[in-house]
């Protein structure tokens, strides 16, 4: 398949974005109805491939048969379609039936209809897809229609979930600082599931935005689903298991636009979830408690304002509530109770939660000293569309207290992990996207994971403290640090391959001097400048004299 990913995304991005630029509508407006076309023609295409395979199959089944009795077969049918985990597009829902409409016709209405009759044929979509077409005029949807339609047939199934996700994140980065509400960036979600392991069971993000730490987790499980010891590829009467079947998906989400652009992800990805719509502090959606393999989340920070009265009672808040008005510990609560007896959790969290004093840090120690936390990274600034501050991730694990000894690390002393905690300082792994915002890369991922691996000596490798970079730390450490949660505290700082001599005070000396004498370097060539701008002068008046 020739098509160019990246040259696509950006083609068809800059035209939406041409068109969002000169439209009367706000951005979360404009962003459902694009992110519904874009889901359309995935479907289409989709269906049009499933068409011509049935079509196959009974022309096949008719020559097996010397060409009678199948051709009275019962019509083809949306159940057809749905038993290859297809969804099934009427006629007049798809792309060229719409594309080729004559002038003058009601365009939003169209779509709107085209919306209602696939969640019709397919009631798993039912009141999920946008139906708000009519804010749009004829041109701009035509437009729309024109420039999605530049998508081929033919492109590969996994191309269409990029597609997507890279219009949410755009989306959110022109959102500025409410994008981060409904995406989190894919570099930090990729981190987190390669850190808690999602194999297999049940996972839950109770403040699941657009759902990229599903289908994240999907794509962890399709890569590991064939690659032995880890995970043996299953089967079912001969026939691999889809990585869709090896996970069940649940969340929860405030916003009802939300939920909905939630649900169109996870369908463009070949998935399906219970989403559900809910204000997570005071409504447990899913009875949560004890229920989950993995939890994994990107929460907002530092809300003030909780009705604290509302959740006294709330079994999920089971260290206490903070008397601080502050939702961070409420959140990490939240996760943490959600898991079952051997389940990990993953999350996002402002720094700031890493050393927050008085109640939060009582329940933070009770945390730490029952053995719940595993892993802390320190994540550098400029990471996120909606927070420009260094965060951390938070990796707990249930499961922990009854790990084996460490035998092969060198910090472990042949102790388990249940006493332990790693703290990874990833703020200087980046990769500079532009100005303003970093990511990081598959191979800087894959070099943080892989540190992890080794602490839980699931790579075969011996894991060995590295200045500057992780260490693995005792209870009794953490607890001389004030049960402080900042990788920072921990690692130390890089050695600088080990010329650091201590002489902080004389290296400062040295590079003030250096400084002084670049900008007297600086002065002199200003000088100069403008010594010779006289005699430049003159000369430009010379030439116009000669008409040069």
């Amino acid at each position: 398949m020739s098509t160019n990913i990246k040259d696509l995304e950006n083609r068809l991005w800059e035209a939406a974005d041409h068109m969002r630029a000169n439209s009367p509508l706000r951005l979360n407006e404009f962003a459902e109805p694009v992110l519904g076309l874009i889901f359309l023609k995935f479907a289409g295409v989709k269906h049009n491939k499933t068409e011509k395979e049935v079509a196959e199959e009974r022309k096949a089944k008719t020559k097996s048969h010397g060409g009678a009795s199948v051709s009275r077969e019962r019509p083809v049918s949306s159940a057809d379609y749905h038993a290859r985990g297809v969804l099934f597009v009427p006629e007049k829902a798809r792309f060229s039936y719409l594309i080729e409409l004559p002038e003058g016709t009601d365009m939003g209405r169209a779509v709107n209809d085209a919306m209602k009759e696939i969640e019709a044929e397919n009631k798993e979509l039912a009141g999920i897809l946008p139906k708000t077409f009519q804010k749009l005029d004829n041109r701009s949807i035509i437009a729309l229609l024109k420039n999605f339609n530049q998508i081929p047939d033919d492109i590969e199934g996994d191309a269409f979930g990029r597609i997507y996700e890279y219009f949410l994140g755009k989306f959110a980065l022109a959102d500025g600082s409410r994008g981060g509400e409904f995406f989190t960036p894919t570099s930090i979600v990729k981190l987190i599931v390669e850190i808690i392991e999602p194999y297999q069971g049940r996972i839950y993000d109770p403040a699941c935005g657009s759902g990229g730490m599903f289908v994240q987790s999907h794509e962890f499980v399709k890569r590991h689903l064939a690659c032995p010891p880890k995970l043996q590829r299953r089967r079912e009467n001969g026939i691999p298991v889809r990585a869709a079947r090896e996970i069940s998906i649940y969340g929860q989400e405030k916003t009802d636009q939300t939920v909905r652009i939630a649900k169109m992800n996870l369908a463009i990805h070949g998935l399906s979830g219970d989403i559900r719509e809910g204000n997570t502090y005071y409504e447990d959606r899913h009875k949560s408690i004890g229920k989950f393999d993995f939890t994994m989340a990107n929460p907002p920070f530092n809300v003030k304002g909780i009705d604290k009265e509302r959740i006294k009672d709330d079994p999920r808040f089971s260290y206490g509530i903070p008397r601080a008005d502050n939702g961070n510990y409420l959140w990490i609560q939240i996760f943490l109770n959600s898991l079952n007896d051997k389940g990990r959790a993953g999350f996002v969290m402002a720094n700031s939660a890493s050393d927050a004093g008085h109640s939060e840090k009582e329940i933070r120690q009770k945390m730490i000293e029952d053995g719940m936390v595993d892993v802390i990274v320190a994540v550098g600034p400029n990471m996120f569309y909606n927070v420009t501050l260094p965060v951390t991730l938070w990796f707990l694990d249930r499961g922990k207290k009854k790990t084996d000894p460490i035998r092969n690390s060198a910090s472990s002393n042949g102790a388990s992990r249940k006493n332990k905690v790693l703290f990874i300082d990833a703020r200087n792994t980046y990769r500079q996207v532009d100005r303003a915002h970093r990511d990081w890369t598959d191979e800087q991922i894959e070099q943080i994971a892989g540190i992890v691996r080794s602490y839980r000596s699931e790579n075969g490798k011996k894991y060995k403290d590295v200045k500057g970079l992780c260490k693995v730390a005792t209870i009794d450490e953490v607890k001389k640090a004030g049960y402080s949660l900042n990788p920072g505290r921990y690692v130390g700082v890089t050695d600088n391959g080990g010329e650091d001599d201590g002489n902080f005070g004389e290296k400062v000396k040295k590079l003030h001097s250096e400084l002084k004498g670049l900008t007297n370097e600086a002065h002199d060539l200003e000088k100069k400048i403008f010594a010779c701008l006289p005699k430049l002068q003159r000369r430009q008046e010379n030439l116009k004299k000669f008409n040069y």
